[in-house]
């Protein structure tokens, strides 16, 4: 086709004579191509050129003369155009983004592969033409586990130039930690960098990114559409390879479970009150996997809405409207809203509604009102000075409401259709009066045993245990991080795993905070667990902690290593996490003989194998 019709300089096709070639078409075939030609642009007909092309080399070779050889080779060598969706994802949110972004495209019809950011190759960058990130933020400021290989590898002289690719990207946050986004502002200014161009003004999403996220994910395929429109309706999309099956459960659509227990496993004088916790899932077709994560949707406490509502001067039978429902305020608040933690924003807003002078004071620091705003729930931040707010307002300071996510404390391989959490409840006070965190009051101490409570799985490819059962395993899991490792060890008991176990806990008290120890000393009386190393900070004059544990046993640690172990970290992200890492390094140091520059590296190549791998928050 392409030795007879071209585009002409106007946009619209016109026949062309091609002197001294034999056309290999008869009349009435070259007048249906000029008939149907009629309707493509000069996009689609150097792709539908491209395609006739690769049909002929899949049939009989045929011989060409050399004027249409040429032609054809030039024009199959145009790349049709289409999106690649990266997700860069620590607990699963970018990637359900990402999903969401991918299902949206194809009902667009446009021609669009997803991928996880471990498994994309940075140099491929330069063979596309469009391309979204969505990247969540790991710690402070760092990359997800998934995404540190690319991460790295577009800061690198081996990243290529990218004059051709347009791009998106989609960051998600939490805008009271410093490092807001930070991942994908990272992602945005290296594509930059190399030469590509934003299609697109990069939107930065705090932890109530559903509406945002949708509103720029409608823009952005708005844009590729019209920009791809001329390939769109002739590409022929493949599907993509997924291999964890979509449950019909999801964040937006929960399923609506059973309490079964809520037991006390701290002593009864132990400064804290950590819950053990056990959800029905029978008949849900529910699934999930060591190191996976549920998600509760939860209610804030009554009494908590009532205050909040007399601080604001409000009754809470004031009519407000929510995603198209019309509901009481006080309803609104229990079901929709975010009435226990501050955030910075709420902060500034309310600073200058209520003109507090404490309050204007803090916004000029920003670390100070970080700080402010991490430690005080949103009713004393309101305490600071009354002022009656109208519902809109009130409404206007809150974010919506979120649902928290548990490390999996069970094994379905042991429980079947039940899902176990380890549940330490938020709690301290504020003057004279207790303060608690929505979700942990919620599940230890509003909701009762046969209560329902709205549920998902979120999967979490970054933390998951070897493939290969032999292969041994070091747990590092103080308080409420010893959750998973439940999880571990139940199903290598289950499956009959023979690599080694150790595991490494650590809480306030031996005797009133040594969580799951019966089942400990069971799994070490049967093998199953091969050491156990535990560290409680005030059972003596001076605080010993998992990383000391770690560090006194370094030599055994460093052979664990040597003999290919996997090495997982569990629970706070701010402290404990950063010493368990300077101790990994010191131990790479001391016991494998290298320089400080060789440790961090060796550390780091670990991360990227996957054998080094943390669920911190």
């Amino acid at each position: 086709m392409s030795s007879n019709v071209k585009p002409s300089s106007s946009g619209n096709t016109q026949p062309q004579e091609l002197p001294n070639v034999a056309a290999p078409l008869n009349d009435q075939q070259i007048s249906q191509l000029q008939q149907a030609s009629s309707n493509l642009s000069s996009n689609q007909l150097a792709w539908v050129s491209g395609y006739f092309w690769g049909l002929s080399q899949a049939q009989a070779p045929t011989q060409l003369t050399p004027v249409a050889s040429a032609v054809n080779t030039a024009t199959a060598s145009v790349p049709a155009g289409k999106l690649s969706i990266i997700f860069a994802s620590q607990t699963g949110n970018a990637k359900g983004v990402a999903e969401e972004l991918k299902e949206e495209a194809s009902t667009l019809g446009i021609d669009v592969e997803l991928f996880d950011a471990s498994d994309y190759k940075g140099k491929n960058l330069a063979k596309e033409t469009h391309v979204i990130i969505v990247a969540s933020t790991n710690g402070e400021g760092e990359a997800p586990d998934n995404a540190i290989e690319l991460h790295e590898f577009l800061q690198s002289k081996k990243a290529p130039k990218l004059p051709n690719l347009k791009y998106g990207v989609i960051g998600l946050g939490d805008s009271s930690y410093e490092f807001f986004c930070q991942t994908g502002k990272d992602f945005d200014s290296f594509l930059a960098k190399l030469g590509a161009t934003s299609f697109i003004d990069r939107i930065d999403c705090d932890v109530d990114y559903d509406a945002p996220a949708e509103e720029w994910r409608a823009n952005a395929l708005e844009k590729i559409k019209a920009d791809l429109a001329s390939q769109a309706a002739e590409v022929v999309t493949l599907p993509v390879a997924n291999n964890t099956a979509a449950s019909t459960y999801t964040k937006k659509n929960p399923y609506t479970a059973t309490l079964l227990t809520s037991q006390k496993i701290t002593g009864r004088d132990s400064g804290k009150d950590v819950r053990h916790i056990e959800i029905d899932l029978e008949g849900s077709g529910l699934t999930y996997q060591p190191g996976d994560a549920l998600g509760v949707w939860f209610e804030n406490n009554s009494q908590l809405v009532d205050a909040l509502l007399a601080q604001s001067g409000l009754s809470g039978i004031e009519s407000v409207d929510v995603d198209g429902e019309s509901l009481s305020l006080r309803s609104a608040l229990i079901r929709h809203y975010e009435i226990t933690a501050a955030n910075p924003q709420l902060v500034s807003q309310y600073a200058e509604l209520s003109n507090s002078k404490k309050l204007l004071k803090l916004v000029e620091d920003k670390d100070k009102l970080r700080e402010y705003a991490g430690r005080t729930q949103v009713l004393d931040v309101f305490k600071e000075k009354k002022t009656k707010l109208e519902a809109s307002q009130l409404l206007s300071l809150l974010r919506r409401l979120t649902p928290r996510l548990y490390s999996i404390a069970s094994s379905q391989e042991e429980v079947d259709e039940e899902v176990h959490l380890t549940v330490g409840l938020v709690e301290y006070s504020a003057g004279e009066e207790s303060r608690y965190g929505g979700a942990s009051y919620f599940l230890s101490r509003d909701l009762e045993e046969g209560a329902e409570v709205k549920v998902f799985v979120e999967h979490n490819n970054n933390f998951k245990l070897p493939e290969n059962g032999n292969t041994p395993v070091i747990m590092i899991g103080p308080g409420t991080g010893i959750a998973p490792f439940r999880s571990f060890i139940q199903q290598r008991d289950n499956q009959g795993d023979s690599g080694k176990n150790w595991l490494f806990f650590g809480d306030r008290t031996f005797t009133q905070d040594f969580l799951y120890q019966v089942e400990w000393q069971k799994y070490l009386k049967s093998g199953v667990l091969s050491r156990l190393d535990v560290a409680f900070s005030r059972d003596q004059h001076e605080k010993v902690y998992v990383q000391h544990r770690l560090l006194e046993q370094g030599e055994q640690v460093w052979q664990w290593l040597e003999e290919g172990a996997h090495i997982y970290v569990c629970g706070d992200a701010n402290h404990m996490a950063k010493d368990v890492h300077n101790a990994l390094l010191e131990i790479t140091r001391v016991h494998g003989g290298k320089s400080p520059e060789q440790a961090e590296e060796f550390v780091s190549e670990l991360r990227k194998a996957k054998r080094y791998q943390k669920d911190v928050y």
